[in-house]
């Protein structure tokens, strides 16, 4: 059984998140805390394997508990954020200090409907429970030297653990990178504040994509939530609101697969750390039109899910650990 500590200063939001996580058969509520002071505690005191932590709490809000907590018993976490720009600056930060995942409220800090996300906190606590800590290198990488001229399509799928893996490796593309499609599993409001945080420390120009974006280098696009993106035979990207794929919208998948039917052999594939299989069919039809295709390494992925499922395909050309993904790449450009 997966043991939580559920933290929220709502005592309806408490019950209402308890709820979700006692209808799964694999999970049961080890306690609730109601502010991050009683959260330290409990968590020393009940050690649960994964803590649902909410971030705006009076006393000591999430943050500070989660730096707390990170410091003095490390506890796989999944923050519980306000679906605002404040927010999603909130939840980056929550991720640098060591959350595993975040779910965002749909309406505000009491949220009635949380019910309609009770598959996400469900999956997001399962990911948690099978994450595993990964130091990263501390400050911005410098750019990779310029790319060479031969013509290249980078696309990279990623989810749990993605956000930091994708700031460690996007400053690292040239600032005439060839063009990079991104599809990170996230909700609507916080892919533009991710897009626009990458933007600012990378060399390349970093966009949430837009209806028809064009494809180009030194340009990387962002897949905006709840919008699969596709590339198009005008070499433009498009976005689609149509059925979950891998229970996620966005997800890699079709992004992965219509870069292939149009670019063909010029595709580069790249699967990240996630929970799922999402990117394992892109990364074989990527393949079977003669593209190539990386996996990042088991031992610096938060969750090796998706890489595992990549690899498993047999259609992985390399296995890469995360650091060292962009010179693989220029290698091949």
């Amino acid at each position: 059984m997966i043991r939580v500590l559920v933290v929220d200063d709502s005592a309806l939001m408490r019950k209402v998140i308890s709820d979700i996580l006692s209808s799964a058969p694999d999970i049961e509520v080890a306690g609730t805390a109601k502010d991050g002071v009683e959260a330290i505690e409990k968590v020393a005191r009940l050690k649960p394997d994964v803590i649902t932590l909410d971030i705006e709490m009076p006393e000591m809000d999430g943050l500070e508990a989660l730096e707390f907590i990170m410091k003095d018993c490390p506890t796989p976490t999944v923050m519980i954020s306000a679906l605002t720009q404040e927010g999603a600056e909130a939840t980056f930060r929550a991720l640098e200090l060591g959350a595993v995942d975040f779910v965002a409220k749909p309406s505000g800090s009491i949220s009635l409907d949380m019910k309609d996300l009770a598959d996400e906190v469900i999956r997001k606590v399962r990911a948690a429970h099978l994450s595993r800590r990964v130091k990263r290198r501390s400050g911005v990488r410098k750019p990779l030297q310029s790319a060479p001229s031969g013509f290249r399509i980078i696309t990279i799928g990623s989810s749990t653990g993605g956000t930091e893996a994708l700031k460690e490796i996007v400053p690292q593309f040239p600032k005439n990178s060839p063009p990079i499609l991104i599809t990170q599993h996230m909700p609507p409001g916080f892919t533009e504040a991710f897009a626009e945080h990458l933007d600012r420390i990378s060399a390349i120009k970093v966009k949430e994509a837009e209806e028809g974006d064009r494809i180009m280098k030194g340009l990387a696009l962002l897949a905006p939530g709840d919008y699969h993106m596709t590339v198009g035979g005008d070499r433009r990207v498009h976005l689609e609101h149509t059925e979950k794929i891998n229970s996620v919208r966005p997800a890699a998948d079709p992004m992965m697969m219509s870069a292939a039917v149009v670019y063909r052999r010029a595709v580069i594939g790249v699967v990240l750390t996630g929970m799922g299989r999402d990117g394992a069919r892109g990364i074989v039809e990527i393949k079977k039109r003669g593209g190539k295709a990386i996996a990042q390494s088991e031992d610096t992925c938060v969750v090796y899910g998706m890489p595992k499922e990549a690899v498993a395909t047999g259609c992985v050309d390399e296995v890469v650990p995360l650091p060292d993904i962009p010179s693989k790449i220029m290698e091949w450009c």
